[in-house]
């Protein structure tokens, strides 16, 4: 196996650390939970991953997410009965081949270009409020 698939818009499972657990000095997630590639970087010492969380919980109207249509749900190899968002006010940080954290597995699916290049836009417009974790 190898991390060749882990990519934009790839779906993996990933111990998201969530900021405000940081901001309490947590250093591991708490579960495996599906998080979005939002892009990789390519580096000598490692490509860098910005992951994005997502969850079940319905975010705080305080909170930037999006829900994740139906469709989108079954393309990402997530479970399409339950109501699922995509946090784009924090991320993870992390390096494919340097991390605790991920594995060189294929991903659950992929986001379609039509859901994710919206979503990429409003992450990236977002960024410099967004809380970010560094993993590595």
């Amino acid at each position: 196996m190898s991390f060749d698939g882990i990519v934009a818009a790839s779906i993996v499972r990933y111990p998201y650390l969530w900021a405000r657990e940081a901001a309490q000095g947590e250093t591991e997630g708490r579960k495996l939970r599906p998080a979005a590639v939002v892009i990789r970087l390519p580096r000598e010492n490692g490509d860098l991953l910005l992951l994005l969380p997502i969850t079940s919980k319905e975010p705080d109207r305080s909170r930037f997410a999006i829900e994740i249509p139906q469709i989108e749900k079954r393309r990402a190899g997530l479970d399409a009965d339950v109501r699922l968002w995509v946090v784009l006010d924090e991320y993870n940080l992390d390096i494919v081949g340097q991390s605790y954290y991920l594995e060189p597995e294929p991903p659950l699916g992929h986001f379609s270009k039509a859901f994710f290049l919206p979503l990429l836009k409003q992450f990236l417009a977002l960024r410099t409020k967004s809380r970010s974790v560094d993993r590595v």
